[in-house]
């Protein structure tokens, strides 16, 4: 590192000193000499790049959102705290071994310390507390892990759409938006009437759940304003959200590899946000030296190395989720039909700080299933929802706490036995050449009933249990030489023959079909081959349509423009690809809203398909009547090919998928906050979709993108500092600092930077350093 020693900086709370190395893009590299001190620096120095995303993320959690923002988030606390956790503390430490209270503590004291340090004018603050004149609060271990609204565990929005859809035209119509793998019929009480289900079950959850939005009307919202942000976006806006994030990862064992060595490759795709969700940072003490990303209000790291075993994850489709229909009582609203007689709900009243407003008063009910998310009395109905969540040890990621720990793959698989949440397939590659998969997270058991649409909470339906995790498929170095998991049905068919079904929602599987044709097709793989595998925006799904459309398809008029494009193209949503445009409009805004409405739905229900399930697509053109077939896509082609024409000009040779298909980096105070458009990010051009490794989702309204790879790796085993990294925009969190949008350009690009791990490598890539040293 160029130029003098850096002045020590006295930290209260601190044994002894601390190192931060903070490298040219903007790792930070922590090195302790003691497990407290190595957590307390970690809150300490995320604090330093990501002070207001964190304590944003804390306030939402915890419900305290009022309190600095007024009444217009006096609701969005209140469905918050329904998912607090409220057991016992000592279940809930014991559950992540028996050191996560302390590491848990100390770095909570860590974020405290950098807080007092800009109280004491030490630091500066994050230029958003100042325009939102608030101030970042202290944290306790407990926030931590009774936070749980961050998992990614959502079959409650899948069985409420999916009940509303079957009522409404039948099941057809929700296989246009989900496929069900291995398909299955989905039960439910036959006394149950679905179409009595309204969508405002969703409303608390999905507010419980949503981002933090700014916007001045909500900022100025009075008391009497606040049941007006009860819903912070449409529904289906939600809903897309919420099938749209899932990840790649894989690992190549030393015999398939060019190295000689392992590779693991990972980039987990969550929906966008500035700054990114995901923080990357190097923890190093005696005896324990890991680097890689996690959450950034969240210890330790979840995916990444520890010197000897390298891991990553992605989603796995346990359902971890039930809805639960209760009669109430006529004469008592709080008391609901259990058995043969009535059981009345456990009330818990909560004073919610309200800025200007001292405390408001709400009352949370709670059966004996969990929280209760909708009353509705004038029906007689209340619904409540089963979630994991709710048991101890199911905060998220915390489990990686043992995890990062692992080095050997029994120690990884038995470090996994305390992951509850989210549900994931866990990928591992170590030293001694071992590769393997284990999917894990708590898994219920339901006896008789398959968990696909709420059902009566009178106590015919209940969880027996979960899948013991020592139970659960497994795979360790298969003769193909690598493992790879993209969020498809993955569950081997000779376990599944003998074991309870484990779920029935997973993502199309045309991101994994891609990523086995490549590594299959590959004698000996290279890190540049795991790059251009993790920027490769060939779909499978769509070159399938295509293809059948070729088959079966006669075009005429703007229809045989349109066809004749597709048919000449090769599947590959590369950003300057015109029939790439062409497909995708015509797939998110006609032919999906077209088959919706021949099946029989509104047009108020058709965002609710979003994104469309291109399988569906696929399965509809093979057995479509020809007429109806022709007729179909007459229409729907022909009004793609009108829309590319009012989008992009009258030239097709001129379109390009890139040029409507764009990801916008907004700060949440943009357009509120005095200079806060110069912190947002100019609009990145994209190829790809939710079909292809490269990960673009997007809201069909506006084409923009919402969802991809936040951070992306490849990391050579055993040859650690050959290991490559990118996040996007930037590690930093704070506008103004050098690492805020540095990388963003090349994320956009497919570009990758060093992810430095010896001592070496390290010192020669700092150009920053913190001393810190006991007070």
């Amino acid at each position: 590192m160029p130029g003098n020693a850096p002045a020590p900086i006295v930290v209260e709370g601190l044994q002894e000193p601390v190192e931060i190395a903070v490298d040219t893009w903007g790792v930070a590299h922590i090195r302790a000499r003691n497990r407290d001190d190595l957590f307390f620096a970690q809150g300490w120095n995320v604090a330093r790049d990501r002070l207001w995303q964190i304590d944003l993320w804390r306030k939402r959690g915890l419900g305290l959102l009022a309190a600095d923002f007024g009444p217009g988030y006096l609701e969005q606390d209140r469905a918050a705290r329904l998912f607090l956790y409220r057991g016992d503390m000592a279940a809930e430490w014991a559950a992540y071994g028996s050191d996560a209270q302390a590491i848990c503590a100390s770095f909570a004291a860590g974020i405290n310390a950098y807080i007092a340090g800009i109280e004491a004018g030490a630091h500066p603050l994050p230029p958003e507390f100042a325009q939102l004149g608030n101030a970042p609060s202290r944290w306790a271990a407990e926030d931590v892990v009774r936070i749980r609204s961050h998992s990614l565990t959502r079959n409650a929005t899948s069985e409420i759409l999916r009940a509303r859809l079957t009522a409404r035209a039948g099941a057809a119509a929700d296989e246009l938006r989900l496929r069900r793998e291995p398909p299955v019929v989905p039960q439910t009480a036959p006394d149950l009437d679905l179409a009595s289900l309204p969508l405002a079950i969703l409303d608390d959850f999905n507010l419980a759940v949503a981002p933090v939005s700014f916007s001045a009307q909500r900022l100025a919202a009075t008391p009497a304003e606040a049941s007006r942000w009860r819903r912070v976006a449409p529904t289906g806006e939600i809903v897309q959200a919420v099938q749209s994030e899932g990840s790649n990862n894989w690992a190549v064992s030393a015999e398939k590899s060019a190295t000689g060595r392992p590779i693991l490759a990972l980039d987990p795709h969550r929906i966008h946000t500035l700054p990114s969700i995901r923080y990357v940072v190097h923890l190093s003490m005696p005896g324990f030296d890991a680097i890689g990303a996690g959450e950034p209000a969240v210890p330790g790291i979840s995916m990444g190395h520890n010197g000897t075993a390298a891991f990553a994850l992605t989603i796995f489709g346990a359902d971890q989720e039930d809805v639960f229909v209760y009669d109430t009582r006529p004469d008592d609203p709080l008391s609901y039909r259990f058995g043969d007689g009535w059981e009345r709900m456990t009330e818990c009243v909560e004073d919610i700080p309200v800025r200007g407003s001292g405390f408001e008063r709400r009352s949370l009910y709670f059966t004996r299933h969990g929280p209760v998310i909708h009353r509705d009395p004038a029906a007689r109905r209340a619904y409540a929802l089963r979630t994991v969540w709710t048991d101890a040890g199911m905060a998220p990621y915390m489990a990686s706490l043992a995890v990062m720990r692992a080095r050997s793959f029994d120690a990884y698989t038995q470090a996994l036995r305390g992951w509850g949440t989210p549900s994931v397939n866990h990928v591992y590659a170590d030293l001694a050449g071992t590769i393997g998969w284990k999917p894990s997270g708590a898994t219920p058991l339901r006896e008789g009933w398959n968990g696909l649409l709420p059902v009566p909470g009178d106590g015919r339906y209940a969880w027996a249990g979960y899948l013991a995790p020592e139970d659960g498929p497994v795979e360790r170095n298969p003769a193909r030489g690598f493992i790879a998991t993209a969020n498809a049905m993955n569950v081997p068919a000779d376990w599944a023959a003998t074991h309870p079904p484990i779920g029935y929602e997973w993502l199309d599987a045309s991101r994994s079909d891609r990523i086995h044709d490549v590594l299959s097709r590959r004698d000996k793989v290279t890190l540049d081959d795991c790059a251009r595998l993790q920027n490769d925006t060939f779909s499978v799904s769509a070159a399938r349509l295509v293809s059948l459309l070729g088959e079966r398809y006669r075009a005429g008029g703007d229809a045989a423009s349109a066809h004749a494009l597709l048919r000449a193209w090769d599947g590959d949503l590369r950003a300057s690809s015109g029939a790439a445009a062409l497909f995708e409009i015509w797939l998110s805004r006609h032919i999906g809203n077209a088959l919706g409405r021949a099946a029989g739905l509104a047009d108020e229900d058709l965002p609710l398909l979003q994104p469309v399930n291109l399988p569906a697509i696929a399965d509809w053109v093979r057995a479509a009547d020809e007429d109806v077939l022709q007729t179909t896509l007459d229409a729907t082609l022909s009004a793609a090919w009108a829309e590319c024409r009012s989008l992009m000009g009258e030239d097709p040779a001129a379109w390009a998928w890139g040029d409507i298909h764009r990801l916008s980096l907004k700060h949440p105070l943009d357009g509120i906050a005095e200079g806060a458009a110069a912190w947002s990010m100019p609009p990145v051009r994209l190829g790809g979709s939710s079909s292809t490794p490269n990960y673009a989702g997007y809201r069909a309204s506006n084409l923009d993108v919402t969802t991809g790879p936040s951070v992306r790796m490849i990391i050579d085993v055993g040859g650690w500092d050959n290991s490559l990294f990118v996040n996007t925009p930037g590690q930093s969190g704070l506008p103004g600092s050098p690492h805020y949008g540095d990388l963003a350009t090349a994320w956009r690009d497919g570009d990758y930077y060093p992810l430095v791990y010896s001592r070496d490598a390290v010192d020669a890539a700092t150009r920053q350093l913190f001393v810190c040293v006991p007070g």
